[in-house]
């Protein structure tokens, strides 16, 4: 297997590409964001967090011949059935405000008259190379949700998100933390041991 060098990161979301590029410091890879090259973003058109991930990694190799990672993730409520679910970027609209997205969910869940406040985030990475089979790692964490918002770290639903058997939210504890016990940390475990058997180590 060729040794990778060289990814690209297949987000215009400028949160996660921090978080990914953050998690991927230790392995020395040269990485770029899509944004960076001007890439145009795929619909997404899949009916699950790995479809949305396969599709956009795909999109980004077919367009620069390099290897590239893709991340879909997003909260999932019990109460909501689910939602946002896949929907979950979209529902912070075109401008990414998650303060309204963030909104919407309390008030969902008030009209629903749901008790019920457990979540949990969700993650799937899809990493694409030419010619080979693309790969796909998973990860979650349970938690429950919490109103108001608290916190200005991490980007996203994370103010609302309490992990199990911790108190303060996503937004409230430090970039390390999150980055050890999140749903994207739990799913890059899968990535590291694939990165490790293609010759790139931390």
């Amino acid at each position: 297997m060729k040794r990778l060098e060289t990814l690209i990161l297949a987000s215009h979301n400028p949160g996660k590409v921090r978080e990914i590029r953050e998690l991927l410091a230790p392995f020395g890879l040269t990485v770029t964001g899509a944004a960076e090259l001007g890439l145009i973003e795929p619909e997404e058109t899949g009916r699950t967090f790995c479809d949305n991930a396969a599709l956009k990694a795909r999109a980004a190799t077919t367009a620069t011949g390099l290897a590239a990672l893709a991340d879909d993730s997003g909260l999932v409520v019990a109460a909501l059935n689910g939602a946002p679910g896949i929907y979950s970027a979209r529902w912070a609209g075109a401008d990414r405000d998650f303060a309204h997205a963030t909104t919407r969910v309390e008030r969902e869940l008030k009209e629903a008259g749901a008790r019920d406040l457990s979540a949990k985030f969700v993650c799937a990475l899809a990493l694409a190379e030419p010619d080979r089979e693309v790969e796909i790692f998973e990860g979650e964490v349970r938690g429950r949700l919490c109103f108001p918002p608290r916190g200005n770290n991490g980007f996203g639903y994370d103010p609302i998100f309490v992990a199990e058997g911790m108190r303060q939210t996503f937004g409230e504890i430090e970039p390390r933390l999150k980055h050890a016990i999140s749903h994207r940390a739990r799913a890059f475990a899968g990535l590291r041991r694939h990165l490790e058997k293609a010759g790139v180590r931390a």
